[in-house]
């Protein structure tokens, strides 16, 4: 398998960058399902029972429901799939990310593949079978390794590529994982109906066929990588002197392992974990929480009609109503990434951050208020704007990183990054809940339960100003010395542009044809554009 090697990837100098974000974007499509994986819930909840569940004994103990192949699962076990997902990619990412820079993202993106769609394999065994703990060890475990890997292998190649748009190009990359549901979602709907029977509810063969197809792309992506050589550059390009035109971007490079005792490290981590903290919690609840703060309001009755005083027919006019709303948030999460990211490479990561974190405190602490108006619009367009700075957050920060730590090692370090992720997915949907449940306990009005919760939010991204406001330049002596940037470089199997050092491999001279990079956008463009119109449809139902 000599063709994964770093050294086998290394573009000749009449490749074009353009190609690279397809392949990035032929991964991050595929993993992005991860967002979209409660489309099998209500079905794989009567997979015994068909028409409706099968209850396990109430004397089961939980070891037993575990192993229980006559009785259906829980939603709420099943969900844990979210916690195995996000906890396994920021551990992997971090475990990993090291091996990547060395292997380069052919071979990761490779490894990605395997784990995700083979994953996904093990989980239709388990669906097959019965046993929900193949699903946990399949998707959860084994598909979450290669979320980590597939999320994190394009970042480093990309910031080595657009050294002039760093933010504009890992944009274009992780807005594929936010996209990954809109396209993956409807799929999977589409063939579960088409297998179901009346014996089966179709999820074991919907996940057999998903693996195989995202296999495909995946392979596809994974194999169309190619790294720049070391010192290669854009035409007419020229790198911003340091200390000159902006002390946040360091020409330097600091070693991942040197990271955990950087103090602007742990400070961008608890910028991104608080970050995603706020928008995560809401995003997991924004269905129920439009439904329950504006109830009769969201169908044209008057204001302060309460949800609880609704009808049945009523409540599911309700239920899809908030689902336009959930897929209008998908569109902001999505066009975030890109937009944000982008605007970053003009004002600074810095300042980018400042208005993520101190826009998003003004417009949470204002949520209340706009509710107990019953203004509706502005509402909606609050967390339309919260959504975005939170999609945005992902894709700024691995150009954040390469300004503070240096392009050589940036894949491994935003690895490390990954766990303040895996942090915020546990803590974000935990407060929001607990917090509504608690109220609700306490007799508030489900209109009210989410003020306090919205405050709380504002405070915790009133912390993450605080922090970002304290990162400056890293000191000198973090970063590493010319012979140990020439070993790193040894070790990564890089070859200066001239075709020097490294692993000795073929290295192509042929220039892209235009039409190649057209066919390579088309096939990750048209799925995407497919999935944002569905989106946009069910989003139109706000607005009827």
């Amino acid at each position: 398998m000599a063709f994964l090697d770093k050294d086998r990837t290394i573009a000749g100098p009449g490749f074009s960058r353009w190609l690279v974000p397809p392949a990035a974007l032929a991964i991050h499509l595929c993993i992005g399902m991860a967002y979209g994986f409660s489309v099998f819930w209500i079905p794989l909840s009567k997979a015994i029972g068909i028409g409706k569940s099968v209850a396990c004994s109430a004397e089961m103990s939980f070891m037993a429901q575990i192993l229980a192949s006559d009785c259906d699962w829980k939603i709420s076990s099943l969900a844990w799939m979210y916690t195995l997902f996000f906890v396994f990619l920021g551990s992997a990412a971090a475990l990993f990310g090291g091996w990547l820079e060395h292997a380069g993202p052919r071979k990761a993106g490779v490894v990605a593949a395997i784990c995700w769609c083979g994953g996904m394999v093990i989980s239709a065994i388990g669906i097959k079978t019965h046993q929900i703990w193949l699903m946990w060890l399949g998707s959860g475990v084994i598909g979450g390794i290669g979320l980590g890997l597939g999320y994190i292998s394009p970042v480093s190649t990309l910031i080595k590529w657009f050294p002039d748009r760093r933010g504009m190009a890992t944009g274009m990359a992780i807005m594929g994982f936010g996209g990954g549901a809109m396209i993956g979602a409807p799929l999977a709907d589409m063939l579960m109906k088409y297998f179901a029977t009346p014996t089966s509810v179709g999820v074991y063969e919907t996940f057999l066929t998903m693996a195989l197809i995202y296999f495909v792309f995946m392979m596809g992506g994974a194999l169309s990588y190619r790294v720049p050589a070391s010192g290669w550059k854009p035409a007419g390009w020229t790198a911003p002197v340091k200390q000159t035109s902006n002390a946040m971007i360091t020409g330097r490079h600091v070693h991942v392992s040197k990271v955990w005792g950087i103090p602007q490290f742990w400070l961008v981590w608890l910028v991104l974990c608080l970050n995603v903290t706020a928008g995560i919690g809401i995003l997991g609840m924004s269905s129920p929480l439009i439904q329950e703060v504006f109830g009769g309001q969201l169908l044209g009755l008057p204001a302060g009609t309460s949800f609880s005083s609704l009808t049945t027919a009523q409540l599911a006019q309700t239920a899809a109503i908030a689902a336009g709303f959930t897929g209008l948030l998908s569109l902001f999460n999505i066009g975030g990434r890109f937009f944000w990211a982008s605007c970053s490479d003009y004002v600074g990561r810095k300042n980018t951050y400042f208005i993520f974190l101190g826009l998003g405190l003004l417009l949470y602490a204002s949520i209340p208020s706009m509710a107990h108006a019953g203004n509706l619009a502005l509402f909606v367009a609050f967390f339309c704007v919260i959504v975005s700075m939170y999609g945005g957050g992902f894709a700024t920060v691995p150009a954040y990183l390469a300004d503070l730590f240096g392009t050589q090692m940036v894949g491994a370090i935003h690895g490390r990054l990954l766990t303040a992720w895996s942090a915020a997915g546990v803590f974000g949907p935990v407060l929001v809940t607990y917090i509504r449940e608690y109220q609700i306990a306490h007799g508030v009005p489900k209109a009210q339960v989410y003020d306090f919760t919205m405050y709380i939010l504002a405070g915790i991204v009133a912390v993450g100003l605080l922090c970002n406001a304290m990162i400056r330049p890293i000191a000198d002596k973090h970063f590493m010395t010319e012979a140990e940037l020439a070993e790193e470089k040894r070790l990564a199997h890089d070859r200066d542009i001239n075709g020097s050092s490294g692993s000795a491999g073929t290295v192509s001279t042929a220039t892209t044809s235009p039409v190649t990079i057209a066919l390579a956008w088309a096939v990750v463009g048209i799925p995407l554009a497919i999935g944002i119109w569905i989106t946009l449809q069910k989003a139109l139902v706000l607005f009827r």
